[in-house]
């Protein structure tokens, strides 16, 4: 990105210190997204501030600027856009995290998101703790009621009906949820 050139040396470092913080609120970004949102940005205040003289030079920035507002609150939702559609195409669960946790704020449905990860994970570690601690670990009953799924502390006298088989059952829940999830983000990207 080309820097503008500015005649004041105070002007200069204004813009020196709004694109630091633009930088450092769109850090998380990829390099390509950060490269674009920055040209954008640039370019306004470049557009903004041409034909300006050196004596209200300062002011015509500060007023751009004044303008477009904070960066740390102004580009919280174009990152959190572009970490959601970064997410939908990479199938990463990091970016999946990331894109969730940015966007919590923009509705209602991130948090019915973060609630299905939440039980995608819990199928994972019912996978993890069937190994670790068999006799505790799986679909419970009692005579004919159902007592618990999961992790029980206190299995004398249940029946666990489903043995190793739940391994395999989890493993599988958890990545149906997980291909579900990411397929929902797709759609409601669009």
């Amino acid at each position: 990105m080309n820097q503008i050139t500015f005649k004041n040396n105070s002007s200069r470092r204004i813009y020196t210190d709004y694109m630091t913080r633009v930088e450092k609120s769109i850090g998380s970004l990829s390099k390509e997204d950060r490269a674009e949102l920055l040209m954008e940005l640039n370019s306004h205040i470049y557009e903004g501030t041409a034909g300006c003289s050196a004596s209200n030079e300062i002011e015509v920035l500060l007023d751009v600027i004044g303008k477009l507002g904070a960066p740390e609150e102004f580009l919280k939702p174009l990152v959190a856009g572009k970490k959601l559609d970064q997410a939908v195409h990479s199938f990463n669960p990091g970016d999946v995290f990331h894109a969730i946790r940015l966007n919590l704020r923009y509705g209602f449905s991130f948090v019915i998101f973060g609630l299905l990860y939440l039980f995608l994970f819990s199928f994972v570690i019912i996978a993890i703790l069937k190994i670790v601690s068999p006799s505790h670990t799986g679909l419970f009953f009692s005579g004919k009621s159902f007592v618990g799924f999961g992790y029980v502390t206190d299995a004398a006298g249940l029946t666990e009906k489903l043995g190793y088989w739940i391994i395999p059952m989890a493993l599988l829940s958890a990545s149906l949820l997980y291909i579900c999830i990411t397929l929902l983000l797709r759609v409601l990207r669009r």
